[in-house]
């Protein structure tokens, strides 16, 4: 007998993607959870692989009985069938039908395989990815991003290196230099563009939300236990070495945001673990279509895109961490749940994720506007020799030239003219940076394609997938 559950497919199995799988799992929703990694957890929650036999992954982590929950959940829902997981999957397009989606994934060990899963509804959970701005020396080896470095030491536990400098902005940086330097790495540096006096607007916003305020505080004691030097209103200006980095250049900001003369300073270290942020991954809801604001996904008070079938949690509605990407994917599960099963969902049943969410969008809000507060003109400390994508080796140059010269005036025009942004990333990691070179605004561009295909996949007809 054929089964009449709704489907509902979670693309992400983080922090969003696992709270709204499973609210949805326990309200009659069968569940199809859809993911790049060996296991769930994703970035903030990554897990060490099996064979490496860690002893105490929970040393790696915060939050970690928060994952001890959702992972129990998730056991429960996957004997009992209600969830499926897909791990090893890469989405790569999401179609929107008459009478639902397929969502096509690769597998197999080069990814030479696609799987197509029929889903009745979609819950877009697919987190952010690191900002990266060129400076020169910045393709040394051993310049990483903080991400990067964080999810060498989660998921290989690896050190990046011994010497370790942690540079750039944003509140990642916190637990990436604590975590370096817990592993057993020597954090010379944390070099923070931002400075105290750009967080002394927001001191209403920080005294309601006490528990960050603690997190901070364990932070800063962690950084003092471990003899971190705190660098604020620095940069790094340039990283140096031969044949992989052997040191960086940092110099104080003045006003204008620009390093001070005289305030240059030169740190020995054999890693750099650089960061300016995080963006919105939107390269799937873009194909579907649905409506963005600025570089995150619209969603309405139940998660709703404005797509119907689509509802969209986490990071890819707006940077702001797990707590909140767990309250935005508690609260699409449900309305999943019940729309797909024909209901009407009753607010007051997630009136606390509500209030959470509601609270934490203000916290972030207001901690974006503090590390925004006094821009860095980073672009003018980029010389035209440093190459700006990786990809096709374009330099900041070229890039200028087809600006001042050749009259682009757009980032897809510099495109044209450079190649910048048609490597194998697609300007998904190199966007940020040429457009700040070029001075062209950053606006997304709809790919039909989330991620690389091999031709011989599109040529090839999808080996449907169906959850059992």
């Amino acid at each position: 007998m054929t089964e009449s559950r709704p489907v509902l497919a979670v693309i992400g199995a983080g922090p969003a993607g696992l709270a709204g799988a499973l609210a949805a799992a326990a309200r009659g929703v069968r569940v199809v959870l859809i993911d790049s990694a060996t296991e769930a957890g994703g970035q903030f929650y990554r897990q060490p692989a099996k064979g490496l036999g860690a002893r105490r992954p929970q040393a790696l982590h915060h939050q970690w009985r928060t994952w001890e929950r959702l992972r129990a959940g998730l056991d429960t829902h996957l004997a009992a069938g209600r969830i499926t997981h897909l791990s090893n999957r890469h989405v790569w397009c999401v179609e929107g039908e008459s009478d639902g989606f397929s969502v096509h994934a690769l597998s197999g060990p080069e990814q030479e395989e696609s799987v197509a899963v029929r889903a009745d509804g979609v819950l877009l959970a697919t987190g952010g990815y690191e900002k990266v701005l060129p400076f020169p020396g910045w393709t040394l080896p051993g310049v990483v991003t903080a991400g990067g470095a964080q999810a060498l030491l989660k998921g290989g536990l690896v050190l990046p290196g011994r010497t370790a400098v942690v540079a750039g902005t944003g509140p990642l940086l916190l637990p990436v230099a604590t975590g370096l330097a817990a592993a057993g790495a020597q954090v010379v540096a944390l070099v923070e563009s931002a400075g105290p006096r750009d967080f002394t607007r927001g001191a209403r916003t920080w005294a309601g939300a006490p528990a960050k305020l603690a997190e901070g505080t364990v932070y800063a004691a962690q950084l003092l236990r471990h003899r971190v030097a705190v660098m604020t209103r620095h940069v790094v200006v340039e990283a140096y070495g031969a044949e992989r980095l052997e040191s960086v250049t940092v110099a104080a900001l003045d006003s204008e945001g620009r390093p001070a003369p005289g305030t240059q300073r030169r740190i020995a270290c054999d890693t750099l673990a650089v960061g300016h942020g995080l963006l919105p991954h939107t390269d799937l809801a873009e194909g579907l279509g649905c409506r963005l604001d600025g570089p995150s996904v619209c969603v309405d008070d139940e998660q709703r895109t404005d797509v119907p079938g689509v509802w969209a949690a986490g990071e890819a509605t707006g940077i702001g961490g797990s707590a909140l990407s767990l309250a935005e994917g508690h609260i699409a599960g449900r309305s999943a749940a019940a729309r797909l099963t024909g209901t009407v969902p009753d607010p007051r049943e997630w009136a606390p994720a509500a209030r959470a969410r509601t609270r934490l969008r203000s916290f972030f809000a207001a901690l974006d506007a503090a590390y925004a507060a006094r821009p860095v003109r980073w672009t003018e400390q980029v010389t035209d020799e440093t190459v700006v994508c990786r990809c096709e080796e374009v330099t900041a140059g070229a890039v200028r030239e087809a600006v001042g010269t050749l009259g682009a005036g757009d980032l897809r025009t510099v495109k044209l003219l450079t190649r910048a942004g048609m490597g194998w990333c697609q300007g998904r990691m190199c966007e940020p940076g040429v457009a700040g070179v070029a001075g062209c605004t950053l606006t997304p561009a709809r790919r039909l394609l989330a991620r690389p295909v091999p031709l011989g996949v599109l040529a090839a007809p999808a080996d449907p997938t169906a959850p059992q």
